[in-house]
């Protein structure tokens, strides 16, 4: 009898474990891929974060559906939101090595415009970034970058 009850409570003790290890494993992974984008600023910032950080977390909420990427140049190219979430997917945890400024140039209830620019050694790259509201989170919907 002694060795049932034994038996029992190691069963009772790994089943509860292996649950809290799943339950534990399972909130973490979603808290990690959900940002909270309820001010145009955060989203700004978390933009920034994402483009020169390497930052992963939120990376698809981030951008609208139909989410366009200009970059002029001597060859201007166009991207949608596929091929920009891919890339920066694979640049994950890559750090660039430049200084960063923000600006807000305009500001709504429902879209902002931010100005961001990333000073490296040898050029600048300049990002106009326009972010929309929608359904109370703050989406990029579009960024024309132009390098100096």
């Amino acid at each position: 009898m002694k060795a049932s009850i034994k038996t029992f409570l190691a069963v009772a003790m790994i089943a509860v474990s292996t649950l809290a290890i799943a339950a534990d494993k399972t909130s973490s992974k979603s808290e990690k891929s959900i940002v909270n984008l309820f001010t145009a600023d955060i989203a700004l910032n978390h933009y920034v974060a994402v483009i020169t950080a390497g930052e992963s977390i939120g990376l698809e909420q981030l951008f609208t559906a139909d989410f366009t990427q200009k970059i002029q140049s001597g060859n201007a190219t166009t991207n949608d939101r596929k091929e920009v979430v891919k890339f920066l997917k694979k640049q994950s945890g890559e750090k660039l090595n430049c200084k960063v400024s923000t600006r807000i140039i305009e500001e709504s209830a429902d879209y902002m415009v931010g100005k961001v620019t990333m000073q490296f050694e040898d050029f600048t790259k300049t990002d106009l970034v326009t972010l929309v509201n929608e359904h109370g989170a703050w989406r990029v919907s579009s960024s024309v970058n132009a390098y100096k």
